[in-house]
């Protein structure tokens, strides 16, 4: 394989390393010129890299123009909508090709700024306890766009000074698709390997309570994550031939699978992101059945690392009215109470078509909340999963009458920060035939 000119890099930095910031709070890389390699690429893939390009070309071109990002960084071992809980987030700018700023800023330090004067939705004060919604819970919507603004909201409230050209949110799962590439690492001073399996429990082990074993300050116990990222990046920088090919590969999936989402101010940038399905947003114009299942982890520490989801979904057109039945079943594998889980509690909601008419839940607390936003119907409900166990929530509801067997098409969107999900899918026709698929959740699906 040829050899990739260094230029291919513009579009990588700033699709992927910029990402590596969540792991430490120092790096400087350099920047090419124009790319001229798009031709390597067809079909697909020339989209995507043509997308990146643009995305390049807008903060890294010499117009003498000062572009800022806001990066917030989702642990989704504690999973919020929106991906994860954010323990921190990045102030970056860029001006004629150049990184000239980069901040870390601690979400626990930046939420004591924010006044207490935003009532919390439903229902972290009940569960959580707290009087007021702050930047670290500011991702509680399934829609990446809309978290965006909230977070930006509370940035300034706080007496944040940026004006932001865009927004990204990351989750840590980005640092294992790293790993993939670039192989294990071990950091000098620390026990131990860092893999792709490993790496963000090894992580909390480590910042939790290892460093307590090991007579490390509390104050530097972060720093194994400042050492890791310096390592990742040295490695990625001497990546060769195919091995870029297969780190740009493994970015497309961060950003197609929502581990990576895009918010920009710029139009024309925000169309293209959203043509890619970069945007992690809610799909406001489709028109037929649709799912998406949303998790809110209420206090339960990083039991998400736990958590194993299954989903059966059923249609029944056979009956008077479209008959829906959605069964998710959860599956605690922790064996014990410790630091890092508990039972897992989770408000659930189940976005479904406006129109829908909800019948029963069963395995969830009697207070259903419903609602309508993005063109959508949705049904919540707090969701209890103690330790070493396993529950199905069921939930079922008639489809809006629109939706037909004929033409009948399921769109199920994946929520950020969510492991894989197996999905069965059975759609039972007029006459009682009935047709099934099963599928993997790990992007956005469509079924006909």
């Amino acid at each position: 394989m040829k050899k990739y000119s260094r230029k291919f890099w513009v579009i990588f930095w700033l699709a992927a390393v910029v990402f590596l910031a969540a792991w430490y709070a120092f790096w400087q890389t350099r920047y090419g010129n124009e790319i001229d390699n798009q031709s390597r690429f067809s079909g697909e893939r020339q989209n995507e890299f043509s997308a990146l390009y643009e995305l390049s070309s807008y903060f890294l071109k010499n117009d003498d123009q000062e572009k800022t990002l806001l990066v917030l960084f989702q642990n989704n071992l504690e999973l919020r909508p929106g991906g994860g809980f954010i323990g921190s987030f990045g102030v970056f700018k860029f001006k004629n090709g150049k990184l000239t700023l980069s901040q870390i800023h601690d979400t626990g330090n930046f939420d004591g700024r924010i006044p207490d004067t935003v009532e919390p939705p439903y229902p972290m004060k009940q569960t959580l306890r707290i009087n007021s919604w702050k930047l670290r819970d500011s991702n509680y919507s399934p829609d990446f766009e809309t978290n965006a603004k909230k977070a930006e909201e509370f940035y300034y409230m706080g007496n944040g000074e940026e004006q932001f050209d865009g927004v990204i949110g990351v989750t840590a799962n980005v640092l294992l698709s790293f790993l993939k590439v670039t192989g294990p690492i071990q950091i000098e001073g620390y026990p131990g390997i860092y893999d792709s399996e490993n790496a963000i429990i090894a992580l909390e082990q480590q910042v939790e309570k290892g460093y307590v074993e090991q007579g490390i300050a509390t104050g530097e116990r972060k720093n194994v994550m400042n050492e890791l990222g310096a390592e990742i990046l040295k490695r990625v920088s001497d990546l060769k031939g195919s091995q870029e090919l297969e780190l740009f590969g493994v970015v497309m999936e961060d950003l197609k699978n929502k581990d990576i989402q895009l918010y920009f101010k710029d139009e024309n940038l925000q169309k293209s992101v959203k043509e890619n399905g970069w945007a992690g947003d809610v799909d406001r114009e489709w028109s037929n059945d649709y799912l998406m299942m949303v998790d809110a982890n209420l206090g339960a520490y990083k039991s998400d690392y736990y958590i194993k989801r299954e989903m059966d979904y059923s249609v029944d057109f056979s009956k008077q009215k479209p008959e829906a039945t959605l069964k998710i079943t959860y599956k605690h594998t922790a064996l014990q109470k410790d630091w890092m889980t508990k039972d897992y509690l989770s408000y659930l909601r189940v976005y479904v078509p406006t129109g829908a008419e909800f019948i029963l839940a069963e395995n969830t607390d009697k207070n259903i909340q419903e609602g309508k936003e993005f063109n959508k119907q949705y049904f919540g409900a707090i969701v209890n999963i103690p330790l070493n166990s396993e529950k199905t929530v069921t939930w079922k509801y008639y489809l809006p009458e629109n939706i037909a067997v004929e033409n009948y098409a399921l769109e199920i969107q994946r929520q950020s920060g969510v492991s894989d999900v197996p999905a069965k899918v059975e759609i039972i026709q007029k006459d009682g035939t009935k047709k099934n698929f099963d599928t993997i959740i790990d992007k956005d699906t469509v079924l006909q």
